[in-house]
């Protein structure tokens, strides 16, 4: 068998296990069309894709799970605020040199893997002790007073001597 032969035989090999596997993929698509859940939930992920890797570094693949919000809210040093679920807040800020998370009033510089590590610990602080609140129970209608409830008979109040000074 020579090279050509070969060569020959391996095309039409791929191009069988190719068409048969997927007919329907479009190879001149061009790979920017990805769609992603986090353009459409958080745009500013986008817009900054380092923010992601620090999300992702702070919070984990999941940080979906805990954010309920992202806001750019300052444009110079660049500053975001992070709403979570249980409406909690801490600042991500973007400075020349590192990233900078803003979590209960301390600033943790995320160059350092021991303040990333501290940050991280404090942002768990903020989704463990301040769990979401719990919507109030309106009062059923078993519950309320009806008509039928006899009145509570009021004890006067028993008057004190005075007491001459």
């Amino acid at each position: 068998m020579t090279k050509s032969e070969l060569r020959d035989k391996i095309k039409t090999l791929a191009k069988q296990a190719w068409s048969s596997k997927n007919k329907s993929v479009d190879l001149d698509m061009p790979s920017s069309g990805e769609i992603s859940l986090d353009d459409e939930t958080y745009p500013l992920l986008s817009q900054f894709p380092e923010l992601k890797k620090v999300f992702i570094d702070l919070l984990t693949k999941n940080y979906n799970l805990f954010v309920e919000d992202i806001a750019w809210i300052a444009p110079r040093p660049t500053t975001f605020q992070v709403t979570l679920k249980n409406n909690q807040i801490f600042y991500i800020i973007h400075t020349d040199r590192s990233w900078i998370a803003q979590v209960e009033g301390k600033k943790y510089y995320i160059l350092n893997l021991d303040e990333e590590e501290r940050a991280a610990e404090a942002i768990a602080r903020l989704l463990y002790f301040a769990a979401p609140e719990q919507p109030e129970k309106e009062p059923s209608p078993e519950d309320a007073p009806t008509e039928e409830t006899p009145p509570t008979e009021e004890t006067p109040e028993e008057e004190t001597p005075e007491v001459p000074a």
